[in-house]
């Protein structure tokens, strides 16, 4: 039996139009099951994910920044809010050769530090609608000055920058993931984090904490970089709106996102 089920947000929980509405009675029923649920993102722990977290579990660990954060929530009135439970900064002289990396290449570039800090350089478009979707105001910053460590960098790419420039020239320590989001058709988030430090190694700390094996968990997913996590749990799903390699690799397909396919693999978990 599935113990804990990993939920991603974008194209999974969340689509087009925000969560659908069948989603949450499921949730309700996977958790009188005896299911834990848990945050599985690339989104900050901060604004829409946060809150998002706190309707799957809200005295659970979730995992955000693409594994580089994973926070601690709970009801404590003596201790409220999310505590971190796991934090891997950016080496410092990496994350500055990516700042100048994307920088030469004129890609909207943003930042997240360690304390929960949102930082932009520019003002690109892409970077004003991912502040929306997220939910958080960004502050303009010199990306090469924050006080604050790093603990991921993340490029917004349409369909003509030049990824493929920054992907080969990235430092070898770190590591990148890609994503997408319905409510941005066609821009690809190029998240960076610390080499090795990635869904699958937020996943098994998540586990861990609770005395399981990921053989004992499920993944509900639809990205490239939900794909290790997919193929390392008991129960890989896939939504219906996910790639053929992604649907490959999963033991179950349900329907997309906007037809209820997280309802539908909550109500699979048994």
């Amino acid at each position: 039996m599935v113990r804990l089920c990993f939920v991603d947000v974008d194209g999974t929980l969340v689509g087009k139009e925000g969560v659908p509405g069948c989603v949450w009675p499921a949730v309700e029923a996977a958790k009188a099951r005896g299911v834990r649920l848990a945050l599985l993102t690339g989104r900050p722990g901060r604004g829409e994910a946060l809150r998002l977290a706190r309707r799957l579990d809200p005295e659970g660990l979730h995992v955000f920044e693409s594994g580089a954060v994973v926070l601690s929530l709970t009801q404590d009135p003596h201790e409220p809010g999310a505590r971190p439970f796991f934090v891997a900064p950016l080496p410092e002289e990496a994350a500055k050769e990516v700042v100048r990396l994307a920088r030469r290449l004129s890609l909207p570039l943003e930042g997240y530090t360690a304390d929960g800090g949102f930082f932009v350089e520019g003002d690109s478009p892409l970077l004003e609608a991912h502040q929306r979707l997220l939910g958080l105001e960004a502050e303009g910053a010199d990306l090469l000055r924050l006080q604050s460590p790093l603990v991921r960098l993340q490029v917004l790419a349409d369909p003509k920058a030049p990824l493929g420039a920054l992907l080969d020239a990235l430092p070898q320590e770190l590591s990148a993931h890609v994503a997408e989001s319905p409510k941005m058709p066609g821009v690809r988030f190029v998240s960076l984090t610390q080499r090795g430090v990635g869904k699958l190694f937020g996943a098994r700390l998540v586990a861990e904490a609770h005395g399981l094996d990921l053989r004992q968990c499920a993944m509900v997913g639809d990205g490239e970089n939900d794909l290790e996590v997919i193929q390392s749990v008991g129960l890989g799903i896939a939504m219906g709106n996910a790639p053929l390699s992604v649907k490959r690799a999963a033991k179950k397909v349900v329907a997309p996102v906007e037809a209820c396919g997280l309802a539908e693999a909550l109500a699979a978990l048994g």
